[in-house]
């Protein structure tokens, strides 16, 4: 346990920091699974553009960086052209 009480407060502020990045990277998880899903309904560009918003947020918070993004999102607009062209 910390003894300072600044040293307290930094613990206090990296386990609310850890809670809001968990949140974040679990909406990012979710609104890939609403594209997966409208993918297959046939409405994914509409679902890509949020996701990507989504994906794009995470970065700018800080919780995943740009190149994973950038992968991310390249693999789902890969999977949205693969699914127009059946």
């Amino acid at each position: 346990m910390a003894n300072h009480k600044s040293a307290f407060k930094r613990i206090k502020q990296n386990a609310k920091k850890a809670d809001r990045n968990v949140d974040r990277i679990s909406r990012i998880r979710t609104f890939i699974k609403r594209f997966m899903t409208s993918l297959g309904a046939g409405d994914g560009s509409a679902a890509l553009s949020s996701a990507q918003s989504e994906i794009q947020k995470g970065v700018t918070k800080g919780v995943i960086h740009k190149n994973t993004a950038a992968r991310k999102i390249s693999r789902l607009s890969k999977k949205l052209k693969a699914a127009g062209a059946k």
